[in-house]
């Protein structure tokens, strides 16, 4: 599996390192950031499928940049390195969603599978919330259009099949999509 790749690390021959093996491995790097808010920008840019990113950084350190880019959905995944594997950063790391944690120094072998499964699980999780969103909106479509043959209900003494035929039959010739009509109609009512 490719993959466009992010790599975050305040010292420039860890990103290289890095690079290299991930480049060997036929995934993309599309860019590198010395410093957490370097990070976000790029994340903003390039919407990678994986960010691989060092917890200790100045400015902005990895831990609060990945809570920013992951809430934000500016990439699919993150991978946390660190020097220190403590309980402290690990416990934050699973909060906000972060999908790796390697311990320094990277070896090839470790780092690879890693990278795999994080973008895989990444591009999964991303179809869930795309579904979810998906779902949500017709969900609240629907109440919308329920709250509206009420209303015709009420107003027009209407039944519920002739309210829902007259949102319907507006839709269609206004070229409208139903749940708009409705709106228009629970927006009028309140």
């Amino acid at each position: 599996m490719n993959g466009r790749i992010v790599i975050v690390d305040d010292e420039p021959i860890t990103r290289m390192d890095i690079r290299g093996m991930l480049e060997a491995e036929n995934y993309t790097v599309v860019g590198e950031a010395a410093d957490g808010i370097e990070a976000i920008e790029m994340c903003k840019q390039q919407h990678p499928d994986l960010v691989i990113m060092d917890i200790s950084m100045p400015l902005l350190d990895g831990l609060k940049a990945s809570k920013k880019i992951l809430a934000e959905k500016y990439a699919k995944a993150v991978i946390l390195l660190t020097a220190y594997s403590d309980k402290e950063n690990i416990e934050k790391a699973k909060k906000y969603g972060v999908s790796g944690y390697l311990v320094k120094p990277i070896m090839e072998k470790s780092l690879t599978p890693m990278v795999e499964v994080a973008i895989a699980n990444g591009m999964k999780t991303r179809e869930y919330e795309v579904s979810l969103e998906k779902l949500t909106k017709k969900l609240s479509e629907r109440k919308l259009i329920e709250k509206a043959k009420g209303i015709i209900m009420e107003e027009q003494n209407l039944s519920e099949d002739l309210a829902y035929q007259l949102l319907r039959d507006l839709s269609m010739n206004k070229r409208c999509p139903i749940a708009e009509i409705a709106e228009m109609f629970v927006v009028a009512d309140e």
